[in-house]
């Protein structure tokens, strides 16, 4: 049972330094997005890609480990939690306070995960949005009307906007 217990620490605590590594690309991915650097933010994505790659080995020799545990204790393997067994290592103190900080470190962990990634979907929808409007805003200049541009005997001056010769000035 000790070996198990080292190893799951062990897996945990790796996890752990992998979520670390998401966090820090999360956080640089916003002022990638701010900026609109699509070929930095795929570039991030694709980092992003080979550490849950790497996560996803790490979860299935977590949950082997823990069927493992629980199989040692009598329990059912997917109903065994980490707090647990937490709980079950009170007469180990050394291995309980281990199990207790990597615990609270994964949840950290995640929360801070959360908190980044909520910030950065926000400002993806934000500049959907914006995305969205400036081509409503160009598809509406297109087929505006002409009913703006008559001269003294009635006849159309202009033509559709965008296509004619006639110039908004920016600069006003």
């Amino acid at each position: 049972m000790a070996s198990l217990m080292e190893s799951i620490i062990e897996v945990l605590e790796k996890e752990n330094a992998e979520y670390g590594k998401l966090i820090a690309l999360s956080e640089e991915k916003t002022p990638v997005i701010i900026r609109g650097d699509l070929e930095k933010l795929n570039a991030i994505t694709e980092k992003e890609q080979e550490i849950v790659g790497g996560i996803q080995q790490m979860e299935k020799q977590r949950i082997q480990i823990m069927n493992d545990i629980a199989e040692v204790t009598n329990r059912k393997g997917e109903e065994l939690k980490l707090t647990d067994l937490i709980t079950m290592m009170e007469k180990r103190p050394a291995e309980q306070k281990r199990l207790r900080e990597i615990h609270d470190a994964l949840k950290q962990t995640m929360d801070h995960i959360k908190r980044v990634n909520e910030q950065n979907r926000e400002l993806l929808q934000s500049s959907l949005e914006m995305v969205q409007f400036e081509m409503n805003l160009l598809q509406s200049l297109k087929t505006a009307p002409e009913t703006a541009d008559y001269n003294s005997d009635a006849y159309s001056t202009g033509t559709i906007m965008g296509s004619g010769t006639k110039r908004f000035d920016t600069k006003q």
